[in-house]
């Protein structure tokens, strides 16, 4: 496996996001492989996971460039996977975060002559909506969702997948117009250890509670991927060093239907699947519970809102043959055994 150098000496990496899920995964395989990393935290965070690791410890937020700038000092290679993923929230938020904080970490990059990153994107970026066909990196920009009233009352699903879409384009244009070498991975739905934002969490719990009824249908794809296999994609891009822009979208070989992820949930957790409802009585509900926790300003989203009772119904596939092609990418664990790993880690830290 070819290592990523310059002249006799490994690159070093700073890593954003470090303390989040999908930068624990990619801080800890990258610490294991003995490829130095300095991670950007914010002062406030959480970095017990990381003080078990070998990596450094740098204080920083991509909000503020300056101390993206100062972090840099000694590095050779960006992995920027920070950001705000979430379904709820308010929109400048968004902005500040996965659009504003993505461009300052570019741009820091430029001012200090690093000529290699990577940046995370999202598929969420070619749109969610129901689609029979999978969708590829050649796919165009659909991210905003129509959903029932959505002008006079927006989606925090939508804020989301609208910053991903633009902190891509942005960065895309930027490290074009500066002659950099940016590689976007855009992930499928990330499952895995300390995940509590993609849904799957939450719904386990549910159906622990005493849910007898979800949403859903027997038929509709959605792509996942496992945590530590999305690392390793990391692991790989940073080894290849691939020249010019280049977009890839990371996920399992094929997508599974969301009814067989939700059943091996529920036997890994030795839990009976809820029965299935039909869109036509669970939409209205998901609508009035969103609303009433928008009117509110409730700090945390609700069970059920249009998004996340759409996402029970519509067909969510993508090719990931390019990153097959470019960086020669597998995922490499079975859907059983990494839900097993997931549902193992939320009963040993007493979750479930």
């Amino acid at each position: 496996m070819p290592v990523c150098c310059w002249g006799n000496t490994m690159a070093k990496v700073l890593l954003t996001g470090a303390t989040g899920f999908i930068g624990s995964h990619s801080a800890e395989l990258f610490s294991r492989e003995q490829i130095p990393v300095k991670c950007l935290v914010r002062p406030a965070s959480a970095v017990s996971f990381l003080q078990q690791l070998q990596v450094e410890l740098v204080h920083g937020d991509i909000r503020q460039i300056d101390t993206i700038l100062n972090a840099l000092d000694d590095v050779d290679y960006v992995i920027h996977t920070a950001g705000k993923s979430t379904d709820w929230g308010r929109y400048q938020d968004f902005y500040d975060n996965n659009v504003r904080g993505t461009l300052n970490v570019v741009k820091a990059c430029q001012s200090a002559n690093i000529s290699h990153l990577i940046i995370t994107g999202s598929v969420s970026s070619y749109g969610e909506e129901n689609c029979r066909q999978p969708k590829n990196e050649a796919s165009p920009h659909n991210a905003h969702y129509p959903y029932f009233l959505d002008g006079i009352f927006p989606s925090a699903m939508n804020y989301y997948r609208d910053t991903k879409a633009l902190l891509t384009q942005q960065a895309v244009a930027f490290a074009t117009a500066n002659q950099m070498n940016l590689t976007v991975l855009e992930p499928v739905w990330v499952y895995g250890e300390r995940e509590f934002n993609t849904g799957f969490y939450q719904y386990v719990k549910a159906v622990q509670a005493g849910m007898k009824f979800a949403p859903g249908c027997k038929t509709n794809k959605f792509h996942v991927i496992y945590a530590g296999d999305l690392a390793r994609a990391y692991l790989l891009a940073y080894q290849k060093r691939l020249p010019g822009i280049n977009r890839l979208i990371i996920g399992n070989p094929a997508a599974a239907t969301l009814q067989e992820i939700h059943a091996l949930f529920c036997q890994s957790a030795g839990l009976r699947p809820p029965k299935l409802l039909p869109r036509s009585i669970i939409y209205p509900v998901g609508f009035i519970m969103e609303l009433l926790a928008t009117l509110f300003v409730r700090p945390e989203p609700p069970l059920l809102t249009r998004s996340r009772v759409n996402l029970m119904y519509d067909n969510i596939a993508f090719s990931v043959d390019k990153a097959r092609q470019f960086l020669g990418f597998e995922a490499g664990t079975p859907l059983p055994e990494g839900i097993n790993k997931t549902v193992a880690w939320y009963r040993q830290h007493g979750l479930l």
